[in-house]
C-alpha cells in the first residue's frame, strides 16, 4: 500500500507517528499546502517510508497528479471538511481508494433549517456511490473516531450485543483542562463552529431524518474512567448520516459534553456574524482585503495540536446502545478513552487529535491485509467491527464496554 496523506496538522501529524510504527505500507507521502508542516511531519520520524510534498488540496487536478506521480493507491484526508469534494473526486480521477475523518458539507433548509434537513452532511459524497462501484473502487467516509470508531461500535452492538435496537446515542465528553487558556479548543475550532452551530439531525424509523435546534435537548451523561457526569446536548454528526444506512435502529442522536461556557461562546461569535465562511472586506496597511471572519476566529485561537503539553485529563468517546437481547432489556455504553497524559508520553501528541488520528491508521491496515473490502461510498459500518476492534487493541489502546 502507498498512501497520499493530505494534511499535516495535528490529525495528520499523529498519523504519521502512529503509522510509521506498523510495517502495513510500503510509502507515505504527506503533503500540505504548507510544505514546511509536511517537512516537520516527515523530519521527526527518520523512517524512509515518508516523504514531503506541497499541495493545494482545492487542486483537484493538482491532488490527482501527486497520486499518480508517487503510484500512490489510497487517499487519506486529514483536512477539515471544506477540502472534502475536490479530494474525494481527486482519489476517483487517480483511480485510488479514498479514506476520510469528516463528510462533505452540510446546507440547512432555506426555509425550516430547525425543522427538516437541507443538503445533509456526507450527500454529495453519497450522489457518487454509483459511480465508485461501477469502478469498482472504495470511498470509506467518516473514519475519524467521531465518526468513526463511534460508527464501528454501533456496527458491534448490531453484531454481537443486541437482537433489537430501541436507541443508539453517540456521547462524546471529556474533563480535559488547559493551563493558560479560558477558551481553547481542543480540536479545529472551524470545525467545532460547523458542526455546532448547524441544525442537529435527529434519525428516528418511520420518520426518517429531521432537523432541531442548536444545543438542544439537555441531558447529563455519566462517562467512564473518571471523567463523571457531564451535560451533553445534540450537535450535527455524521454518525447520525451514517448509522441509519447499515445498523437497523429505531432512533439515532449524538450529543456532545460542551460545557455551558464553551455554549455561550459559540453563541456570541454567531451573534455577531463570527462564524460565518462569508469573506468581509477589512482595511489593511495594503489596502482592503477580503477574510473569513470564521478563519480570523481559527488564527486569533492557539493550534489544538501545540495544547498538548499545557493540557490535562481524558476524552471519551462512545456509543450509547438500548434495546433488548434474548428478551430481555439490555442498555451498554462503548467506549473509548485516552488520557492526555499517555498520549503525549507515548506519540508527542495531545489525546483529541491522536484519538481521531489512531483509528483512520487501522482501518487502512485493515484494507491493506483484505481483513475490509468493498467498493462503493460505504461508512465504516459497512464493515466487520470485530476485526477493527482487536486491531485497536493490539494498537495499545483498548476500548472498553459498561452495561448501563
Amino acid at each position: 500500500m502507498r498512501v497520499l496523506l493530505v494534511g499535516a496538522g495535528g490529525v495528520g501529524t499523529a498519523i504519521t507517528r502512529i503509522a510509521a510504527r506498523r510495517p502495513f505500507f510500503e510509502a507515505m507521502v504527506v503533503a500540505d499546502y504548507d510544505p514546511e508542516r509536511a517537512e516537520s511531519a516527515v523530519a521527526a520520524l527518520d523512517d524512509g517510508r515518508f516523504s514531503a510534498e506541497r499541495v493545494d488540496a482545492s487542486d483537484e487536478a493538482a491532488v490527482a497528479e501527486l497520486l499518480r506521480r508517487h503510484g500512490c493507491d489510497v487517499l487519506l484526508n486529514a483536512t477539515d471538511p471544506r477540502f472534502v469534494m475536490p479530494l474525494f473526486r481527486a482519489a476517483r480521477a487517480a483511480g485510488a481508494t479514498y479514506v476520510d475523518m469528516a463528510m462533505s458539507l452540510s446546507h440547512p433548509h432555506p426555509e425550516r433549517p430547525y425543522q427538516e434537513c437541507g443538503v445533509k452532511l456526507g450527500d454529495d459524497q453519497f450522489a457518487q456511490t454509483e459511480e465508485w462501484q461501477k469502478a469498482g473502487a472504495l470511498a470509506l467516509v467518516g473514519m475519524g473516531v467521531e465518526p468513526g470508531l463511534s460508527d464501528v461500535f454501533a456496527r458491534y452492538a448490531a453484531d454481537e450485543l443486541f437482537d433489537e435496537i430501541e436507541e443508539i446515542g453517540v456521547r462524546d465528553g471529556a474533563n480535559l483542562t488547559v493551563d493558560g487558556y479560558d477558551f481553547a479548543p481542543s480540536f479545529s475550532i472551524w470545525t467545532t463552529i460547523e458542526e455546532c452551530l448547524n441544525p442537529p439531525v435527529v434519525y428516528e424509523a418511520g420518520r426518517g431524518w429531521f432537523t432541531t435546534e442548536p444545543f438542544s435537548e439537555p441531558e447529563v451523561f455519566d462517562f467512564p474512567e473518571g471523567i463523571g457526569p457531564v451535560e451533553c446536548v445534540n450537535v450535527e454528526h455524521e454518525e447520525v448520516l451514517l448509522v441509519p444506512r447499515w445498523v437497523d435502529a429505531r432512533r439515532v442522536t449524538f450529543k456532545y459534553g460542551l460545557g455551558r461556557e464553551f455554549i455561550d461562546t459559540l453563541r456570541t461569535l454567531h451573534l455577531l456574524g463570527l462564524d460565518s465562511t462569508t469573506p468581509v472586506t477589512v482595511p489593511s496597511a495594503a489596502g482592503p482585503v477580503a477574510v473569513s471572519p470564521r478563519d480570523v476566529v481559527a488564527a486569533c485561537l492557539p493550534d489544538p495540536a501545540t495544547l498538548g503539553e499545557r493540557m490535562h485529563g481524558k476524552t471519551c468517546a462512545g456509543t450509547w446502545v438500548r434495546g433488548t437481547k434474548d428478551g430481555a432489556p439490555r442498555e451498554v455504553y462503548l467506549y473509548h478513552v485516552v488520557d492526555n497524559q499517555w498520549s503525549m508520553a507515548e506519540y508527542g501528541s495531545q489525546a483529541v487529535v491522536w484519538q481521531t488520528a489512531v483509528n483512520p491508521v487501522a482501518a487502512l491496515e485493515l484494507l491493506a491485509t483484505g481483513a475490509w473490502s468493498g467498493s462503493g461510498v460505504l461508512g465504516p459500518e459497512a464493515f466487520p467491527a470485530r476485526p477493527f476492534l482487536d486491531l485497536l487493541t493490539a494498537y495499545g489502546s483498548p476500548w472498553g464496554m459498561r452495561e448501563q
